[in-house]
């Protein structure tokens, strides 16, 4: 196996092959080809091409085609999955990237630039997938590769072709389908979409070998869980059940021992990783090009982490104040105190902002002689998702709070935790050049083993079998419940109090709506900050009511005082300039 990043370098895959940049046009709509294009008889249709055509269409995974705002297309979604939920506020300063407050507030438009360069991206993808597809067929008709050659290429062609199209499934709902055969601007109302990507899931799942072939790459196994994602995402309930079941009873996944360690480089494609985008740097690309530069602005400023950039992406008061729990370690769930005053420690609006001796505004508790720690039960996966004060930050001393946040009375005392790397790691998996040294080979993580698990959950409790939906929840939980797992002082002390319980210690699920709540919390709770929120919320149709929620509570960003959510929100604006592009073909979603 061999590494698809790795082999990328510099970028070079422009003289591979060239393909869209916008959307699938009519020819003189632009003058770029709409599939990958091969100039005459100057590039032989055999393997060895295919194969790098292969690793274009995986590199698109990554959102980036030329390290030009690629925060706007981040694969992990913090955007268009964290912000626009409960979890985050964009963070930083109020001006900059104000675009983003568009989606917290729920104004996004067609005119903003992040929905364009999303699109650009994931249709990039395709347009990819699908140049890989037509060089196989056109390879096999001038005997130019193997049959076999050909399946593997197909295989992982059509996985990946499904998974760019669930991306955009996900995020603008009402999408065409583009395969291989299109070649000018088709129609996005009323398209069956979610067929043609189970097709080529099953198709994947049919034709893929058990192993990668590449690191990182589609297997049969990874085909499953994906396919069983498109099925939970229709709350399709059958025909995902089989599927989660042969993957937890029969393949080749597991949890891993520690929570942390789906979330450090040294311990990237780990048994719990069940697709994720790969990162190389200081590979001899460009800034290095391979790494995670959708998150590049999203670390801890003023810090010694990388280049102290940029301040964004700060969890919500109302996330980690999620991770209370009670006397027996449980969520509180339906006990969570709904008044800021009695959020965790260091929460408080009135704490936020203080009066200097001339009169100026400053942060409080931007050192130490104010603080006051939290003493309440926490669940232990809160201080690996979130940098709180006085807590230990992945070896880089104890979080020092408000003098990393770059206007913390914008954007609080919080940071997201999940993508910094280890102080021990500094200048081997993150990038030495380029303007911010936070880009890093920390994965990111597209399914998680333990999202297997709570999807099997999520089933069981619809169907009555609380006993088994238990089993699946305390299975994620109990790997929490390791204190060896936990963050540590130096002297080897917990950094908090923390006490986490299972649910079959203590009575079990009462009854099946209690149950869903339980696993919507403990979804929550397992993948925050990883872009799943918004989406999740969505499918399960909770979004009006736990967006709507969270805003008439939220008092420290005053702005969400007036936004509400409405389900016409639930999907994204398409992006104007597709639809003039598309002359109209192309319709824009209802609400926008």
């Amino acid at each position: 196996m061999f590494h698809f990043k790795k082999i990328i370098m510099k970028k070079i895959i422009t003289i591979i092959t060239v393909f869209t940049i916008v959307f699938f046009s009519c020819e003189d709509e632009l003058n770029v080809p709409v599939q990958s294009a091969i100039s005459g008889d100057e590039v032989p249709l055999n393997a060895a091409f295919i194969e790098t055509q292969v690793v274009a269409a995986y590199a698109m995974l990554d959102g980036n085609r030329d390290n030009e705002n690629v925060w706007r297309a981040a694969p992990s979604n913090w955007v268009y999955g964290e912000v626009t939920s409960d979890n985050a506020y964009k963070g930083s300063d109020a001006g900059d990237q104000s675009e983003i407050t568009a989606f917290e507030t729920y104004a996004g438009a067609p005119q903003n630039s992040y929905v364009d360069y999303k699109w650009i991206s994931v249709f990039e993808g395709v347009a990819r997938t699908n140049g890989v597809i037509n060089s196989i067929n056109k390879g096999i008709a001038a005997g130019t590769i193997t049959a076999a050659e050909a399946n593997d290429f197909m295989a992982e062609a059509r996985f990946l072709r499904a998974h760019y199209h669930f991306e955009a499934k996900k995020i603008w709902g009402n999408i065409p389908f583009v395969d291989e055969t299109i070649t000018q601007s088709i129609t996005n109302v009323d398209v069956d979409v979610w067929t043609p990507i189970e097709i080529d899931f099953q198709y994947a799942i049919d034709n893929l070998p058990e192993e990668s072939r590449r690191v990182g790459g589609a297997n049969s196994w990874n085909a499953k869980v994906y396919l069983a994602k498109a099925h939970m995402y229709q709350l399709d309930y059958d025909a995902a059940k089989p599927l989660l079941d042969d993957v937890i009873n029969s393949g080749p996944y597991s949890l891993n021992t520690f929570f942390h360690d789906n979330f450090d480089a040294d311990t990237n494609n780990s048994t719990e990783s069940v697709f994720a985008v790969q990162y190389a740097v200081n590979d001899g690309s460009n800034d290095s090009s391979n790494g995670n530069y959708g998150d590049i602005l999203n670390h801890p400023h003023n810090s010694p982490i990388g280049a102290g950039c940029c301040g964004f992406f700060q969890p919500s008061h109302d996330l980690v104040n999620a991770y209370l729990t009670d006397a027996s370690g449980l969520p509180l769930i339906r006990n969570l105190p709904t008044d800021p005053a009695n959020y965790v420690k260091n929460v408080d609006p009135s704490d936020i902002i203080g009066t200097d001796t001339d009169g100026s505004s400053i942060p409080r508790n931007r050192d130490n002689d104010s603080f006051v720690s939290e003493t309440r039960n926490l669940d232990p996966r809160l201080d690996w998702t979130v940098g709180r004060k006085g807590i230990p930050f992945n070896g880089w001393g104890d979080f020092p709070g408000l003098a990393w946040t770059r206007d913390p009375a914008n954007g609080g005392p919080y940071v997201s935790k999940k993508i910094v790397y280890r102080a021990d790691q500094q200048g081997t998996v993150n990038t030495a050049t380029g303007w911010a040294t936070t880009v890093n080979a920390i994965n990111t993580n597209i399914i998680r083993f333990s999202e297997v698990l709570l999807w099997r959950a999520e089933i069981a409790a619809d169907e009555g079998d609380l006993g088994t939906a238990v089993t699946y929840v305390d299975r994620v939980r109990a790997r929490a419940a390791n204190p060896a797992g936990w963050v540590k002082r130096d002297d080897g002390t917990d950094a908090a109090n923390y006490v986490i319980g299972l649910y079959a210690d203590n009575g079990g699920f009462s009854d099946i709506d209690f149950a869903q709540e339980a696993i919507l919390f403990e979804y929550r709770l397992e993948t925050a900050l990883e872009g799943h929120r918004f989406f999740d919320l969505v499918r399960r149709k909770k979004a009006d009511q736990v967006l709507n929620g969270y805003l008439t509570r939220e008092q420290f960003r005053s702005y969400l005082s007036s936004a509400t959510y409405a389900d016409t929100k639930s999907i994204f604006p398409i992006p104007q300039s597709v639809i003039d592009l598309s002359k109209g073909v192309i319709k824009q979603n209802t609400g926008y």
